[in-house]
């Protein structure tokens, strides 16, 4: 009883933080839109909209994960669409290469701006990759959950190496997954013709692996605090 007024406070709060955040985003991009006087940066909006997507197929996929089992059809189609549209979301942080072409009398801002959409994005990304983290929690040892969250977030560095230098994103694997597929047999077979993969890759797992992990822990911390501090509150609501 407790977790889940627990867990129905704490999403009505993420759903407030969420209407602030996206209207600060949108506020700073359409400021941007007179400052530039054009509509300029285009993939800001573009990633954050498909973090989104990946934050609402994770939230169907923990609501079918009731009453089917993962390996139904409905949770293992909604697996796969995560997994593709996840990487979208950590994928914003290489949107910074752009600032190199930026006027200098607009640098700042612009920097403030993206940065605003690139933390919002992996904020839905962490958020995301939590749920189903829990969920396989549920279903599976503490250790193998953690080792398949690590693989999951290693997959998601070779799919921005992919996005960023090879031009592909999320669609492709839909509507041309035989070219995907040719690059990454290259990449594996001919890595040496690729200097920059390893440390992007690495670069980028290291960024991801310790944000999530700073995350979970916070994430716990809070809610066992929450779960203390909801109880008391019901303990006095109950003898008053």
């Amino acid at each position: 009883m407790i977790s889940r007024l627990l867990l129905k406070r704490t999403w009505v709060e993420l759903a407030i933080v969420f209407a602030v955040s996206f209207i600060g985003c949108f506020g700073l991009y359409i400021y941007s839109i007179f400052l530039n006087h054009a509509v300029m940066y285009p993939y800001l909006v573009i990633n954050l909209l498909l973090a989104t997507i990946t934050l609402l197929l994770s939230w169907r996929l923990i609501v079918v994960l009731k009453y089917k089992r993962w390996s139904a059809w409905e949770p293992l189609l909604l697996t796969f669409l995560w997994l593709i549209f996840l990487p979208s979301s950590f994928y914003t942080a290489s949107d910074y290469i752009h600032l190199s072409t930026v006027p200098a009398s607009t640098l700042l801002f612009t920097s403030i701006m993206f940065t605003a959409f690139i933390y919002l994005a992996f904020f839905l990304g962490m958020l995301s990759m939590y749920q189903v983290h829990l969920e396989l929690k549920r279903r599976l040892n503490y250790k193998t959950a953690a080792a398949i969250v690590l693989i999951v977030l290693l997959g998601c560095c070779f799919a921005i190496y992919l996005g960023r230098d090879l031009r592909w994103d999320s669609w492709d694997l839909i509507l041309n997954p035989a070219g995907v597929l040719f690059d990454i047999s290259n990449l594996v077979l001919r890595p040496q013709v690729y200097p920059d993969m390893g440390r992007t890759i690495v670069g980028f797992f290291v960024l991801l692996s310790t944000t999530y992990l700073m995350a979970w822990r916070i994430s716990h911390i809070q809610w066992h605090k929450g779960v203390k501090d909801l109880a008391q509150h019901i303990k006095k609501s109950n003898a008053v």
